[in-house]
């Protein structure tokens, strides 16, 4: 039986009478050498079976061909399909995704930011959990391309990909207006979150023309246990009807209300009527079925995706600024008219 021989780059620059630093060239292809001495490399290697490694391309070219992607909750469906668009077209590009999921920790969050550098990935599509300070990140990601999604990060990210967050909240309160309700409270706003302060604005005004009444807001996290939590701080409210619709700013934290609201005998629509945003997997599959405003995550991560490719491939042309991908709303069977009166929607 044969005994496989491991051939390095040193042997094949052995062989063709170059330095090691003249393969790398050829292998990598970024700096010119002569014909001559190209031939020479080129036939060492075929002589000894030498194929480069990926790690040895990587070290030639000075490229990872990898991308970071840092979101808060993969158990969360909307993050969970912007990794699935982001993966999708860091693979179309030739590049490796390194997925990071910081469980909407800060520390966690700063410790997976201080890992990509460290492996030295090409650049980072950084869905935000948790504000960071500023000066952190741009002490971890100085001088690293960066894209954010979902959250905006001014000073650190080169362009932002967001939805519509204002027409969102607007939507979902124009709906619930339309349906006889006056009373609203909001769930989940989180402090330092522009998604969340967007949606908080647009819901609010629209409330405001439609009702002449501002909102209840009630502070919170975009998880289930929040929209649970909450649920039971209204309780009497809720029960009493000075509370019959509810606007939770993403779909986890509706979850969780209607969850607690079953568990005390209201019923959604009939005495409450409860509206989502995102448009998870699930949202179509709990009962009833929830009325939630949607947004293309999967088309989030794509367009990340490929505004990181374009930085990278690019260099100095380099996009800017914030794009916005448009909303809508879904309407099932989780709203109504106040006390049950009004159509529900399928």
């Amino acid at each position: 039986m044969g005994v496989l021989v491991s051939v390095s780059i040193g042997d094949v620059a052995r062989l063709a009478g170059v330095s090691r630093t003249t393969v790398s060239h050829v292998i990598s292809g970024k700096r010119p050498v002569s014909d001559a001495v190209e031939g020479r490399v080129r036939s060492a290697m075929t002589e000894l079976g030498y194929a480069p490694s990926r790690m040895a391309q990587n070290l030639a070219s000075g490229t990872t061909r990898t991308m970071g992607l840092l979101v808060p909750d993969i158990g969360n469906g909307f993050f969970a399909d912007i990794a699935k668009g982001v993966e999708r077209t860091a693979i179309a590009g030739g590049y490796n995704m390194l997925l990071c999921n910081t469980g909407w920790n800060l520390e966690r969050e700063l410790f997976y930011l201080e890992t990509l550098k460290s492996r030295a990935v090409d650049g980072v599509v950084y869905a935000a959990g948790v504000p960071a300070p500023t000066s952190q990140l741009t002490g971890l990601l100085g001088g690293l391309p960066v894209v954010a999604v979902d959250e905006e990060l001014d000073d650190v990210a080169q362009v932002t990909v967001v939805s519509d967050n204002r027409v969102g909240g607007r939507l979902a309160a124009e709906h619930l207006a339309a349906l006889g309700h006056t009373r609203a409270l909001v769930a989940g706003a989180t402090p330092g979150l522009a998604s969340s302060r967007l949606r908080v604005e647009g819901f609010s005004d629209a409330w405001l023309e439609r009702t002449g009444r501002a909102p209840l807001v009630a502070e919170g996290t975009f998880e289930v246990a929040s929209g649970y939590r909450l649920a039971q701080e209204h309780l009497g409210a809720l029960r009493d009807g000075e509370i019959t619709a509810v606007f939770c700013l993403n779909d986890m934290v509706a979850f969780g209300l209607m969850q607690a609201l079953s568990e005390n005998g209201i019923d959604v629509p009939g005495s409450c009527s409860v509206v989502g945003f995102d448009d998870v997997f699930a949202a179509r599959h709990v009962g009833p079925g929830l009325t939630t405003v949607r947004q293309d995550a999967v088309g989030l991560g794509e367009v990340a995706a490929r505004l990181l490719l374009e930085i990278l491939e690019n260099g100095e042309a380099r996009p800017q600024g914030v794009r916005v991908l448009p909303v809508d709303l879904v309407e099932r069977r989780s709203t109504g008219g106040v006390r049950g009166r009004g159509a529900c929607h399928g």
